[in-house]
């Protein structure tokens, strides 16, 4: 049996995805021509902003992406690198970042334009991916635009069976339907699920995968097909989550909300970051009890409720931190 079939639950997170320019329309000078717009451009991107904030807070993390040479891929490197991210698994690419323009509403909601045709991120081989993620890791958390544009969307869903075997499988599909149509997610979402541990999504992308479900009917559809964890973030409503059918609900701290960027990104960041420090990662996940699945160290049991509860706390806890700042910028260790 290789090496790669005895999971370590210490071993690195490992997070696939995107790199995204956030471009944010702010005030310009009072000098400036009528005609024109003034940005403000942060490194963002989920999976880089899951990464970032993963490192922020203290698990070894390293990030799999495909970082352009242009002025943007220097920005998303620097700010990798910064926080403590292991970038020695990225590729270098020859191809322009993805640029997003955001402009908040009132409430601090992101409206999204995209410039993203032939960009970096999207031209995965599967050559490119199995060097990527042949160093042992505990978790491979990936979804969002990766996992769907082609022509390298393929390629990263082909490598999540495989991972399976060898680590705890994350997927938080961050529904973009500006890119994308909801339909090709609905379309390739049994598969992701049959590969899936944990399964993250926003209350905005259970209406456009599963319109008109609750919560409990979404975790039984994907319980179904394969997952055994489901976590929905509620927005100010807090998280649900079910575990082989157990349910919890639990509410977001009070949080005086800047903005909104980036906070689902740090809730599965902080979310990952308490099961990593509790060693929950590393293989399969399956719940207290359940019949003829034991736990990654071989018990009867699996994950329990208490150390689940505790996990999405602190989740809650780095996305409200996150919502009370501009931009995508999780906190670092120590919480305040």
């Amino acid at each position: 049996m290789t090496a790669n079939r005895h999971p370590d639950p210490q071993a690195p997170v490992a997070v696939l995805g995107e790199c995204v320019a956030d471009a944010f329309v702010v005030p310009g000078p009072a000098d400036a021509p009528a005609a024109s717009l003034g940005l403000e451009v942060l490194p963002g991107g989920g999976p880089a902003n899951t990464a970032v904030a993963l490192a922020r807070l203290g698990t070894r993390t390293r990030f799999l992406g495909r970082l352009s040479t242009d002025v943007f891929g220097r920005l998303f490197r620097e700010h990798l690198r910064s926080s403590g991210v292991d970038l020695g698994s990225s590729v270098t690419a020859a191809e322009s970042s993805t640029l997003a323009v955001a402009d908040l509403d009132a409430e601090g909601r992101a409206d999204y334009s995209f410039h993203a045709e032939a960009t970096a991120d999207w031209q995965w081989t599967g050559e490119e991916l199995a060097a990527a993620t042949a160093p042992g890791m505990s978790c491979l958390h990936t979804g969002s635009l990766a996992l769907v544009r082609p022509p390298g969307g393929a390629a990263v869903e082909d490598l999540l069976a495989s991972a399976r075997e060898r680590a705890t499988v994350s997927l938080d599909p961050n529904v973009r339907p500006l890119l994308v149509d909801p339909a090709e997610y609905r379309a390739r979402l049994p598969r992701w699920c049959a590969a899936a541990d944990v399964l993250r999504l926003s209350d905005d992308d259970l209406a456009h995968l599963l319109p008109g479900a609750s919560p409990e009917q979404a975790a039984d559809t994907f319980h179904g097909l394969g997952t055994p964890l489901v976590v929905i973030t509620l927005g100010p409503a807090g998280v649900f989550a079910s575990l082989d059918g157990h349910r919890l609900r639990l509410d977001a701290p009070p949080t005086e909300v800047v903005d909104t960027v980036g906070a689902g990104d740090s809730f599965m960041a902080g979310f990952l970051h308490a099961l990593h420090h509790d060693g929950a990662l590393g293989g399969r996940l399956t719940g207290p009890g359940s019949p003829g699945s034991p736990d990654r160290k071989g018990r009867p049991g699996g994950l329990d409720e208490g150390t689940l509860h505790a996990a999405l706390t602190f989740g809650l806890r780095v996305a409200a931190l996150t919502c009370a700042v501009r931009g995508a910028n999780p906190p670092w260790a120590p919480l305040p």
